[in-house]
Formats: C-alpha cells, structure tokens, sequence
C-alpha cells in the first residue's frame, strides 16, 4: 500500500475554516489516549476480524453488559479520533464511554479503521461500513437488534459516523471489506466533538487527490438531507481543536430539516474531555441514553404543552416526561 504523503492544510470555505490543522490534532488526541482503563466487570470479545482492508485484517472488540444489567439490545460502534494518523480502538475516552453507556445497557463495539499510512481515501469510510455490516449479521450473536445499531466516533472518526449516517443506503461508499450483502445502514449516530466537515484534511488524501470534488465526497455537510439518520451532537465549549460552533450549524442545519437530533454541550470542556472527566461522560451517557431510549428502545414521543399550563404539567413545562432544556430534543 502506498505511504500517503501530503501534508498540507486543506481549506475550503464554510463554518470550520478556522479549525487549526490535523497535524496539531495527531499528538493531542495521542496524548488523550493514554493507557486503556480497566473495562470493569463488563463482558468483553477482543480482536475479532471483521474484514480485510486491502491485506490487512480490520478488527473489533464487543463489550457487553455486565451481568445484572438489563440489555437494551442496541449496539453503538465506537470509531477513534487521531486526525487519520494515529489512534487506537482501546483508546482511554473510548473504554470509559463504552463502561458508561454499558452501565445503561447498551452493547459496544470498538472498530479499528485503516490510518493514512495504510490506506488511501476512500479506505476509512470502507471499513466503517464493514464494521456496520458485520454488527448487523451478528446482531443475534452479540445480544442486539439488526434494526438499533448506532454509530459514534469521536473527533476525526466523529467525521466517520456523521458520513455514515449520511450515507445510508449509497452504495458507492460500500468497499468490499466484509460480509457483503448486508446493509450498511445505520439508525443513529452520535456525534462527539465531531469533525463536520473534510475542510481540513492533512493527510487525508494522497498527494493530488485534494480536489474540491474529493473534499465534498468526504465531507459529512455535502449529505445533509432529510434521511439523514438522527444524530446527538455532544461537544465541549472550551473545545479550540474543533470549535463547538461547527457542531452547532450542523445541528442546525438537520434541525431545519425535521431530523430528529439533539445536542449536549459540556460546559468548559476542551477536546477530549471524556479521556478523564467522568462526570462529564456520565452526563454524556445520560443524554445519550435519553436521546436512543426515546427514539429506538423505547419509541415514544414527548408529551405537548398543551397551552396554558396544559400537558400535564406542573408551571406548564410538561410534567415528569418532559425534555430537559437544551437544543432539539
């Protein structure tokens, strides 16, 4: 496989034009990482194959819920950050997520993806959607349904899951990675401290494939429509490696297009936050709990207000089922 060489600061115009270079991102993200924590009492497969990217075997972990903990049979395939240049999918943030959501009964999986070094754009996407295929073939084995299978990813992998989210049902993104013949269709997504776009892009692409055709193809804002899948957005506001904002015109945009979506916002929190702040991963998992609850496990809407004071409610908010302030739920 050809060693991607290019380095540059790829620039478009749009709401993240601003966002420094991922050449920054790389070490920060890698100090984040940091060594995996402990995964608990959590029930854990490690390093299964779910398919071939080019030679090179992809591979997963499945971490269940401890025993106790009421399943709510919904897997949410976690994709790393590192800028396209590094990470892992042991990455500290990511273990204390999957323990928090776990907690809550939900059933990761941590998917590796190829770097730059291993393969050329559209590699990344390729293997997102092998690793959505193979959860979804084995949904029976790992304890979930075919039908609530999530997909989050954290800083550039975030970028991953908001194009997969996008792109359900496109099947030039497919690859042939694994387990063909089975959608690649994803039924949330969750955005944390996301890339939303391809406009910075170093060493994404090979040397004289930066094209404004190639950046578009890859950025998750080209796919915004109606069908893309419902998305939680969760970001700090401190964040200066991606600027919160870019979160936010992204929710707006979905918003405005009756997608279900929601976000949650970290007061004071920087760019992987959730690498040592456990109280703010447990009011991340709290909101995703809420978010996926209410539109898979448990579909139900939330009461209406009903007007002067109706709805059920005390001082007119809607009661005991009511949404907690914040954007789009």
């Amino acid at each position: 496989m050809a060693r991607l060489t290019r380095r540059g600061f790829v620039r478009t115009s749009g709401v993240i034009a601003a966002v420094p270079a991922l050449t920054a991102l790389t070490p920060l993200v890698a100090r984040a990482q940091g060594p995996a924590p402990d995964t608990g009492n959590l029930k854990v497969d490690k390093d299964i194959v779910f398919g071939k990217g080019g030679t090179m075997d992809l591979l997963l972990d499945v971490y269940r819920p401890a025993d106790g903990v009421t399943s709510k049979r919904t897997a949410i395939i976690h994709l790393f950050g590192g800028g396209f240049t590094g990470g892992s999918k042991t990455a500290g943030y990511i273990i204390n997520d999957v323990k928090a959501l776990a907690a809550r009964g939900y059933t990761g999986v941590s998917a590796n993806y190829r770097l730059q070094t291993q393969g050329s754009w559209p590699a990344q996407i390729h293997d997102v959607k092998a690793a959505i295929r193979w959860t979804r073939a084995n949904a029976v084995k790992i304890g979930v349904e075919a039908n609530r299978i999530v997909i989050a990813g954290y800083s550039a992998g975030g970028m991953l899951s908001l194009l997969a989210a996008g792109t359900n049902g496109k099947t030039e993104f497919e690859g042939e990675g694994g387990t063909p013949g089975v959608s690649s269709d994803v039924n949330a997504c969750i955005g944390v401290y996301p890339l939303a776009s391809a406009q910075i892009a170093t060493g994404l692409f090979a040397q004289g494939q930066a094209t404004p055709e190639n950046i578009a193809a890859a950025s998750p804002t080209t796919y915004i429509s109606k069908s893309f899948a419902p998305t939680i957005f969760i970001h700090g506001t401190n964040d200066t490696t991606v600027p919160v904002q870019s979160s936010v015109d992204f929710w707006s945009k979905l918003n405005a297009l009756a997608v279900p979506t929601t976000m949650t916002l970290i007061q004071g929190a920087a760019h992987a936050f959730d690498n040592g702040a456990l109280d703010a991963v447990d009011v991340m998992a709290h909101s995703i709990d809420l978010f996926l609850d209410r539109l898979l496990v448990n579909p139900k809407p939330y009461p209406s207000f009903g007007g002067g004071g109706g709805g059920g409610g005390r001082g007119g908010r809607g009661g005991r089922g009511a949404a907690p302030a914040g954007r789009g739920q």
